[in-house]
């Protein structure tokens, strides 16, 4: 093994050498003037690709290390091969588009000036991740060749916000309607806690009544949460209502907890106030659209309730409206355009409750029939849940189109990848459309999110 590199640059690095079985060249950590952290693997036979990867959201307080893979398995399949593997912390946590972008750049920049131009450069990511890859690939096309999100946050910052608004507003509608329990415009994370476990106990409530069911699973349902969305859920049989309800009530319950309130006061502090709304929202046509409507329309039955009081409660309850201010900052820097210079593939499970697949739907929207695009779809409960050789397939199928031009994303493909990778694991790549986004909003349809 080489001797102990010393990166020299704007930003202090500290350098350690890994041990000799991990078979890498330079194993280098350092900060940014930013203060974000970052972390370089570079093996001893470099392939000449280097793969910068964007890791999920972290709310303050969390830990915040640089990551420069989705798990400490791809990180050693993919140095085993030859990738360079690069990626920062992000200067602050929370919904940090502003900081990781640039912290993202600036980790390249370093790799370039250390080990010179990469043959190939692809960004990568997970989660909020995905986000942040694809305003890489569509706002600094230039600096890469490709790129790959897995279980993407490619709806945008306005389509996310509005889409989980809507449900937190049919939980209080209709199990709180005497309660004054804020929903936007927190002023600190006290307040949105104190908004969170009003209504949380609300739902914890309502689950106890086939009615107060009935409600939950509608509220679900607006936000597309799948009736099987955890590895640890029994899955259940396509009609049993009652056990996928069990299953969105405990989403639902962890909607509440995290990004229903306190993660949407982060980034509404961003903002400068709330940059989402339900004005003009037809909720009534929204359920309709939603591939749980049966679901729902049989809860309700069971219940004895009635769904179009429900629904017209819904729709005549007072309204939130945005901020404007809010809206054109969330609007300038986490909305998508869709306009791709190279070619993006984008993976996504089906059981996906924190960003549903239909998230993928909203990004198609944006892009159009661009054939620079391709999805592919897991077939798999719960958020990221890839396995290593999934994820790899994916990167693998991303290299082939580089190389050849071609899509190759056919399930029977991605599976054979994957097998390729991982030959103890089953592979779940399958033939999958997932339904409409509910409220899509991108940047080449702006009006398409109803009113403001």
């Amino acid at each position: 093994m080489r001797t102990r590199i010393a990166l020299l640059a704007v930003s202090l690095c500290a350098v350690t050498a890994l041990p000799a079985q991990a078979a890498t060249d330079a194993h280098i950590e350092g900060r940014l003037p930013s203060g974000a952290t970052y972390l370089m693997d570079v093996p001893a036979d470099w392939n000449g690709t280097v793969l910068l990867y964007s890791h999920g959201y972290r709310a303050s307080g969390w830990p915040n290390p640089a990551e420069n893979a989705p798990s400490s398995e791809t990180r050693a399949e993919l140095l085993a091969d030859g990738y360079a593997l690069i990626g920062s912390s992000y200067a602050t946590t929370g919904w940090a588009v502003t900081d990781a972008v640039p912290d993202q750049l600036a980790t390249l920049d370093l790799f370039t000036s250390r080990f010179g131009t990469a043959r190939r450069t692809l960004a990568w990511g997970t989660s909020y991740g995905g986000l942040v890859t694809t305003t890489l690939a569509e706002r600094h096309a230039d600096r890469f060749d490709g790129s790959l999100s897995m279980c993407g946050l490619v709806q945008g910052g306005i389509a996310n916000w509005n889409s989980t608004l809507d449900p937190v507003f049919a939980l209080r509608t209709l199990l709180a309607p005497g309660a004054d329990i804020p929903l936007t415009g927190f002023a600190d994370q006290a307040a949105a806690q104190n908004a969170a476990q009003a209504l949380t106990a609300k739902v914890t409530a309502a689950q106890q009544t086939p009615e107060g069911r009935a409600r939950i699973a509608l509220a679900a349902a607006l936000h597309n949460i799948p009736g099987h969305n955890d590895p640890a859920q029994p899955e259940p049989a396509p009609t049993d209502w009652d056990a996928q309800q069990a299953n969105q009530y405990a989403a639902v319950t962890g909607l509440l907890q995290l990004p229903a309130f306190s993660w949407r006061q982060e980034a509404e502090q961003r903002a400068g106030g709330n940059p989402s709304w339900n004005t003009g929202v037809d909720y009534t046509a929204m359920l309709r659209r939603s591939p749980l409507y049966k679901e729902v329309t049989e809860l309700y039955k069971e219940a004895g309730a009635s769904l179009r009081a429900d629904l017209a409660a819904l729709n005549r309850a007072p309204r939130i409206s945005a901020d404007p201010a809010a809206v054109r900052w969330m609007r300038d820097t986490s909305v998508l355009t869709g306009r791709l210079t190279d070619p993006q593939l984008n993976i996504h499970t089906t059981g996906d409750a924190l960003i549903p697949v239909q998230a993928e739907s909203a990004y198609r929207r944006a892009t159009g029939p661009d054939r620079r695009l391709a999805q592919a779809y897991v077939d798999g409960p719960g958020h990221c849940t890839f396995t290593t050789g999934e994820m790899l397939a994916a990167l693998h199928t991303l290299e082939h189109r580089l190389t050849t031009g071609h899509w190759d994303t056919s399930a029977g493909a991605l599976n054979a990848r994957a097998r390729q990778e991982e030959p103890t694991t089953r592979p779940r790549y399958v033939t999958y459309r997932p339904t409409p986004y509910p409220r899509p909003y991108d940047l080449g349809h702006p009006g398409d999110g109803r009113h403001r």
